[in-house]
C-alpha cells in the first residue's frame, strides 16, 4: 500500500497535484490511501518523552490515522506546500509525532520507499528546500528517499502554483518532474517487493 500524505491545510494546488500521483500510481496497479492535515487535529510534539516510557504519544488525536497508515505502508509520499522556504507546520508536526510511532518500534518504518512533492507560489520558493526535509526524515527514520533523477527532477517532484490551482495544472515541467518520480518510485517498490517473495 502507498499512502499519500498531504500537508497543506487548505484544498488547493497540493492536495491535486497529491492526488494525480496516487491515480497514477492506481493505474499501475497499486493500491493507494489518502490522508490530508486539512480540517485535521494534529497537535505539536512537545518532546515530553511519554513516548520513550509507554510507546505510545500523549496526544489523542488524528495522528492515530497517519500512525495506522504508516504501519501498513511500503511506500510513502509526503506532499506539502512551500512556507517560508520550507514545509508546512503540519507537515512538520506529522514528521516530528512519528517519534512516538519510533519509540514502540524503532524498525517499523525501516526499508520503506519515500518520494516527496513541494508546491511553490513562486517559481524558486523553496521547493527544493521543502523537499531536503522530507527526505532528511526518511533518511533518519529508515525509509528509502527516491528522487526522480538528474534533468528536471533532481530531489522529487516540484510544482510553482503562482498560488493557484489553475496555474499548478498547467505546470508540464512540475507535472515531467512528477511523472520522472513516480516512474522511479514505483520502480523502487517492485524491487523490494521482488525480494520479498524470495
Amino acid at each position: 500500500m502507498i499512502v499519500g500524505i498531504c500537508g497543506s491545510p487548505r484544498k488547493g494546488a497540493t492536495e491535486h497535484v497529491l492526488r494525480e500521483a496516487l491515480n497514477k500510481l492506481k493505474e499501475m496497479g497499486f493500491e493507494t490511501e489518502f490522508f490530508t492535515v486539512r480540517g485535521k487535529k494534529i497537535g505539536f510534539c512537545t518532546h515530553c518523552d511519554h513516548c520513550l516510557t509507554h510507546n505510545e504519544c500523549i496526544i489523542v488525536d488524528d495522528m492515530n490515522t497517519v500512525y495506522a497508515l504508516l504501519r501498513e505502508a511500503e511506500g510513502i509520499i509526503f506532499a506539502t506546500p512551500v512556507y517560508n522556504g520550507g514545509v508546512s507546520a503540519q507537515t512538520k508536526a506529522i514528521m516530528d509525532r512519528c517519534r512516538a510511532l519510533l519509540a514502540a518500534d524503532p524498525n517499523i518504518l525501516k526499508y520503506k520507499i519515500g518520494m516527496a512533492v513541494a508546491v511553490g507560489g513562486d517559481r524558486i520558493g523553496g521547493q527544493e528546500l521543502a523537499i531536503q526535509q522530507i527526505l532528511t526524515f526518511y533518511i533518519l527514520n529508515g525509509i528509502i528517499p527516491v528522487s526522480g533523477g538528474s534533468f528536471g527532477a533532481n530531489l522529487g517532484a516540484n510544482f510553482w502554483s503562482k498560488d493557484t490551482l489553475e496555474s499548478v495544472k498547467e505546470d508540464k515541467e512540475g507535472f515531467r518532474s512528477l511523472k520522472k518520480t513516480i516512474k522511479k518510485f514505483a520502480g523502487a517498490l517492485k524491487k523490494i517487493e521482488i525480494k520479498k517473495q524470495k
